[in-house]
């Protein structure tokens, strides 16, 4: 009797314990945190933004950030990865307005300035940094390449196009206008110009199939 009374509170502090190894991450302190990087990048920028205010920001722990993210970098890489993972190829009924309403939302997280500030700071910091460049490659860069597969797959389904492309220029040809119109010359995108920009894309890539290009 005696032995069972002891073997309790120890069973009792090995499942705790357990739980505990096991606890999985906390989504909303993850978006939290996230959500607070990107404020303070857009408030401060780079050089200013420090981990223990994000985590102020944040309403955690300084060593919450630091088991999930070894430093400023990391934690940037993925505040911007969850911000851009909200953009997804949408269903307009065709080539030409499915790529006008998808660009769309690119350039209006392009506009944010918390957008502007990490991915300058990124590419400045990735440019001394391979690891790094291959994170921001990894979790923000090749996510959004996919979506012009996936564009362009929707497009070999209805009839639109066929066979295979450069989906890497057009990639390209995409983010290096827009990150290069709004980002370094400080230009807005408006609906005219998006429309020019897309309609040329489009009858450039239409020509390049035609001449036996791509």
């Amino acid at each position: 009797m005696a032995s069972g009374l002891e073997d309790t509170p120890r069973s009792s502090s090995v499942q705790a314990a357990a739980r505990t190894r096991g606890r999985p991450r906390n989504a909303d302190a993850d978006t939290a945190i996230l959500a607070a990087t990107r404020a303070l990048l857009a408030e401060r920028g780079w050089p200013d933004l420090t981990i223990a205010e994000v985590a102020s920001r944040a309403g955690v722990a300084k060593t919450t950030l630091y088991r999930r993210w070894p430093g400023k970098a990391d934690l940037v890489v993925d505040a911007m990865a969850e911000l851009f993972s909200h953009l997804e190829v949408l269903d307009r009924g065709s080539m030409l307005q499915d790529a006008l309403a998808t660009v769309g939302q690119y350039v209006e997280l392009l506009q944010l300035p918390e957008t502007q500030a990490a991915l300058l700071a990124l590419s400045a910091e990735a440019d001394r940094d391979d690891t790094l460049r291959a994170k921001v490659i990894d979790k923000v860069i090749d996510p959004q390449r996919h979506l012009v597969y996936e564009a362009w797959e929707r497009a070999c389904r209805r009839g639109e196009v066929e066979g295979e492309t450069d989906i890497d220029l057009i990639f390209d040809m995409i983010c290096g206008t827009l990150v290069h119109r709004i980002l370094i010359k400080g230009q807005p995108v408006d609906e005219d110009y998006l429309t020019r920009f897309v309609s040329v894309v489009l009858a450039g890539l239409a020509q390049l199939r035609l001449s036996g290009g791509i």
